[in-house]
């Protein structure tokens, strides 16, 4: 089944950085069509209040923000559909994607799909993230201001939130579960050196404990277990933040596009384009660096600029 139609630009993903594109693509009269996935509103719709977004003083909830950005690109006729796109062809133009037996045709493509932090799978995480439990300390450390937090994680994206995250808390334990760290030296002393953050090796989180008073969820602790004795503890904190790294959403492009060794999207250091003419990627699909709502949406404004640059030049 298709439509028939050969859209300009077809967005696939729907976080900051897919709907910036589609808001800019439907100022420019391309009448995006957009393909939200799994989780519309990217990673935003998890984090509770998002204070670090510019325009909004007094902070917004992530959500909230999420559905007036799609409503503005509504506005500006982009056709926003929940739907998941499980394989695209990018070996001829028009490009095919693919939404289960639906075939859409697109002269350039937009890829916003974002990435998923790692998490450990227990449902109290699941129960707790975003009231005390985060996986970006960029966007959630001034929350826990002269608070306890620990940090999951034995490589570089432990060692790096630990040491930014005791710019704000009293104290920061980083609990791994081997003996050693995969962390490189250098990232490894400077948490070593750092007076607010002790290392606790061979032990891993099993359970995040917390209360749910009226409606309002906070961590209390950690039941802790040591992976050599089977001893369980409880540790009072009040932070929880998961340095296991992240995975970009790119399973569907492999062979399709070049992908970095760790699935990140290749993109021009100058630009959005990909190795593939009429295909663009932002956000955090193609950033393993920053990782934030305004820089994926600058970067999605970006593709929108290029993708119309380049319809331009196909008539030109």
């Amino acid at each position: 089944m298709s439509d028939n139609i050969v859209h300009n630009v077809i967005i696939i993903g729907s976080g900051p950085a897919g709907l910036t594109a589609a808001l800019y693509t439907g100022r420019a009269n391309l009448n995006p069509l957009v393909f939200e996935g799994l989780q519309p509103g990217g990673q935003l719709t998890i984090t509770t209040e998002v204070e670090n977004y510019p325009g909004f003083e007094h902070g917004i909830m992530g959500p909230e923000l999420m559905d007036i950005m799609r409503k503005q690109a509504q506005r500006f006729g982009a056709d926003c559909q929940f739907k998941l796109v499980d394989k695209v062809d990018f070996s001829a133009q028009p490009f095919k994607v693919y939404v289960g037996k639906e075939v859409h045709l697109a002269k350039t493509v937009i890829i916003a799909t974002g990435a998923s932090a790692k998490l450990l799978g227990l449902s109290s995480e699941t129960e707790f993230m975003g009231f005390g439990v985060s996986a970006c300390a960029t966007c959630d450390a001034f929350f826990f201001k002269d608070l306890r937090i620990i940090v999951i994680g034995g490589g570089d994206t432990a060692m790096e939130e630990a040491n930014y995250l005791t710019k704000f808390g009293k104290e920061v334990t980083i609990i791994h579960r081997r003996d050693e760290f995969r962390a490189s030296k250098i990232m490894l002393d400077r948490a070593k050196s750092n007076p607010k953050i002790r290392l606790i090796t061979n032990t891993v989180l099993e359970e995040v404990l917390g209360l749910n008073e009226n409606g309002k969820k906070r961590v209390t602790g950690a039941r802790l277990k040591n992976v050599k004795t089977g001893e369980e503890s409880v540790m009072e904190v009040e932070g929880i933040f998961l340095g296991i790294g992240h995975k970009p959403n790119t399973d569907v492009f492999k062979g399709q596009i070049d992908l970095e060794d760790n699935g990140y999207i290749k993109t021009s250091k100058v630009n959005t384009y990909t190795n593939i003419p009429g295909v663009f990627a932002c956000g955090d699909a193609q950033d393993h660096v920053y990782r934030q709502a305004i820089t994926a949406a600058g970067s999605g404004c970006m593709a929108a600029i290029d993708a119309e640059r380049y319809l331009e030049s196909l008539h030109g």
